[in-house]
């Protein structure tokens, strides 16, 4: 079935997803993307509505994992029906996706959200701002594929702006840097630009950055709830409790998320060298192929520290991610192994109950 353009396109429906759904040829089955997802129960926007829908018994059966199954702005292949939600037949290969390690001890993967063409990163210059954990999110947008830029919002309550944008601009060269308040409305008109039609743009950051108040200013009316910052230690509510995808009236699509209280790293096999390009550089120039950098003789990297050229601080970051990320490493191959063993062990099991002859 053939898809009205105007809505889907809207929604950044593209070649890409056409071709991906052809490929599927599958009858009386339609487009959609997901807008809300919520144990398992989803609200996807098709080219005419915003529907409930839930994942087909066949999908969950191919899903070995959370996150193989549908994340806000992914877009599926669905089944309507006449009475009770549609049916979720597939999920279209994802062009982005951002992934973190979830919360807690668990080693398992989290899908933020899918198919994000620019992800604003939103820090408040109230108190939040934290150079390290921008380029912790820098590493892991790197990784997503999207296109990270960097918004300082409540500009209104910082005392030097131009300080913190020159030490930002020290580690994040090439990414964009927008100054915003949402009090007296500086710098919104910039991010406005980035709204172009089918255009999805993602919100992440911390919890009471402002992050609904600008998706506020940029929708132009009041759609997600906001509250104030504890004053006593600048940190926010969290007003935003699920991932949400938000139509413009006119435009682009904005995700919204809930503040994290931590980003751990899934996969930076990329991001980390995309975000410390100064480091990665001088990579070539150390003695040993293997360098570390760490107290290796002939190190490029540590030369560059005793120059002033890479601050101590910036390269002891850039190790704590190096660690951070081998050890989740060997953890994800631990359990792959473990998961490997498994259906041998189930055989063996089998075969001792079987009786002799």
């Amino acid at each position: 079935m053939a898809p009205p353009p105007d809505r889907l396109a809207r929604l950044g429906w593209n070649q890409h997803f056409a071709d991906a759904f052809h490929e599927l040829r599958d009858t009386d089955v339609v487009p959609a993307r997901v807008s809300v997802e919520h144990n398992h129960l989803f609200r996807v926007y098709t080219s005419s509505a915003e529907i409930l829908a839930s994942a087909a018994g066949r999908l969950k059966h191919i899903a070995d994992a959370p996150s193989a199954l549908p994340a806000v702005g992914d877009w599926v292949s669905i089944r309507p029906t006449l009475d009770g939600p549609a049916q979720i037949l597939a999920i279209l290969p994802r062009t982005t996706c951002f992934s973190r390690k979830a919360a807690g001890d668990v080693t398992k993967r989290q899908v933020v959200a899918a198919n994000i063409d620019t992800v604003f990163l939103v820090s408040g210059l109230d108190g939040d701002f934290n150079s390290r954990r921008i380029q912790r999110y820098l590493v892991a947008v790197s990784d997503s594929g999207a296109v990270p830029v960097i918004v300082l919002n409540k500009s209104d309550l910082a005392e030097d702006v131009k300080a913190t944008t020159t030490r930002l601009r020290e580690i994040a060269t090439d990414v964009p840097i927008h100054v915003t308040s949402c009090e007296d409305g500086r710098g919104i008109d910039r991010l406005v630009r980035y709204l172009t039609v089918g255009h999805t743009i993602a919100f992440l950051g911390s919890s009471g950055v402002g992050k609904s108040t600008l998706i506020n200013r940029l929708l132009g009316y009041d759609r997600q709830r906001t509250q104030t910052v504890r004053p006593q230690d600048q940190r926010g509510r969290h007003t935003t409790v699920h991932r949400e995808l938000l139509l413009h009236p006119k435009s682009g699509v904005i995700i919204d998320t809930p503040g994290m209280r931590e980003l751990r790293l899934w996969d930076s096999s990329g991001g980390l060298e995309t975000t410390f390009y100064d480091i990665e550089a001088l990579v070539e120039s150390c003695r040993f192929r293997d360098c570390q950098h760490r107290t290796e003789p002939g190190c490029a990297v540590q030369q560059a520290v005793t120059n002033g050229k890479i601050s101590s601080g910036r390269l002891a970051y850039y190790h704590q991610l190096q660690d951070e990320r081998t050890a989740l490493g060997k953890r994800r191959d631990e359990l792959a192994q473990l998961k490997d063993k498994r259906p041998q062990k189930r055989t063996n099991r089998v075969s001792h109950r079987k009786p002799k002859r």
